[in-house]
């Protein structure tokens, strides 16, 4: 049977018990105040605590009663939310890019890699740190070279951090002392530098000094930061002097194309001069070993004279002293003739004979060879001899 049947009938079984008390009123809406103290009366009897106790008429019990159970109930779901509480606080997740740093009373414990961890609540103090990211830092001032010279320099450097614990407990601020150690680091290289060498070529260098000298400081600081890379992203004079100094940058232009151009006429002048030094050296050993041959020759000639000199000493002297006429006479016009019959000197018209004679060999080129200047001479004495003769024949029968 329902506990609110229609109609009016009355029914006791009224969960909320309002079934008798409120008389005709059974179609209204819970008091929640009564349904609350209701709720607490049954914790407490839960908990072991002593329940509501009713009358005979229905009434409730004493007061002092029932104030009691609800606070022994407050004092119950308070402990539970402090259980819930501490559960809830003592698992921690450490990810994968991060290392958890657990103090206990403010003191270094341990350092835990990646995974679910546990901890004391209110005892232990868990403090998450990135370690796989790169962080940058940039740099930016104005700084005197060795050669006193004003520079401006915009440096950028890439970081992470190495060792948790150190970053963590070490330095105060990481991130500013990184800051002072780049200044220092930087002002230090550029000091030791000269103007051209970090406005030019020298850059590079100067980024990869500050790199190492940069992590130096930071390891005698204890930061646990690691430097990644340094980029030395511009290096330039101040404002009132860059116009100079672009001028002196395309003087070094220009002398640097000059370079590359003497560079490339060195590059061709240096092996034609190799080749002609070559070819004059294989010119004078050819020369050398011509020389050497026909001394060689000479000898060899020399050496089978005296052969044939021993054995006819008076012809092989006759035979050489005319040679050495012939060799003589064939470099002059004129020759002069000693005869037997006559003290006199006899004129021979020598040139009109070479004339007479020339007239079967004019075809031939005058820078003949050797061979026909030897066939020249020898008909020219023949025609000396013949001549010679048919004169002292005459000279015989004008005697006589």
């Amino acid at each position: 049977m329902a506990w609110n049947e229609p109609g009016g009938n009355r029914n006791d079984n009224d969960p909320w018990g309002t079934g008798g008390g409120r008389g005709g009123n059974d179609q209204g809406p819970p008091d929640l105040d009564e349904a609350l103290k209701k709720g607490l009366d049954k914790l407490n009897q839960l908990l072991g605590g002593k329940g509501k106790k009713s009358g005979g008429n229905g009434g409730p019990s004493s007061g002092g009663g029932g104030s009691a159970g609800g606070f022994g109930a407050i004092l119950a779901l308070a402990a539970i939310i402090f259980v819930g509480y501490v559960v809830f606080q003592s698992f921690y997740t450490v990810n994968e890019q991060e290392r958890a740093v657990v103090l206990r009373f403010g003191e270094f414990s341990r350092t835990e890699q990646p995974g679910l961890r546990f901890k004391v609540p209110l005892i232990d103090n868990v403090n998450l740190v990135r370690v796989t990211n790169v962080r940058n830092a940039e740099s930016t001032g104005q700084m005197l070279t060795q050669d006193e010279n004003l520079v401006s320099v915009d440096l950028q450097v890439q970081y992470r951090v190495g060792d948790a614990r150190a970053y963590v407990l070490n330095v105060r601020d990481s991130n500013q002392a990184l800051a002072f150690a780049t200044d220092s680091a930087l002002r230090h290289e550029v000091g030791s530098a000269t103007l051209d060498d970090v406005l030019t070529e020298g850059r590079a260098e100067l980024a990869v000094r500050v790199e190492q000298r940069l992590q130096t400081f930071l390891e005698a600081y204890g930061t646990g930061l690691s430097i990644v890379r340094v980029n030395v992203e511009s290096t330039q004079p101040p404002d009132a002097v860059q116009d100079a100094f672009r001028e002196v940058q395309r003087a070094r232009e220009d002398e640097q194309q000059l370079k590359e151009e003497a560079e490339t006429y060195r590059n061709k002048v240096v092996p034609e001069a190799r080749g002609r030094a070559q070819r004059l050296t294989e010119e004078a050993s050819a020369y050398k070993e011509e020389v050497t041959e026909r001394a060689r020759g000479e000898t060899s000639r020399f050496l089978a004279v005296l052969g044939v000199y021993e054995s006819a000493p008076e012809v092989t002297r006759e035979r050489m002293y005319i040679q050495a006429l012939e060799g003589v006479l064939s470099r002059t016009s004129k020759v002069l003739v000693d005869t037997q019959s006559s003290d006199n000197m006899m004129y021979l018209p020598l040139d009109r004979l070479t004339n007479r004679s020339g007239g079967s060999t004019g075809n031939r080129n005058s820078s003949g060879s050797s061979g026909d200047s030897d066939i020249d001479i020898k008909t020219l004495s023949d025609q000396v001899i013949q001549e010679l003769r048919g004169r002292q024949d005459s000279g015989v029968r004008r005697s006589r």
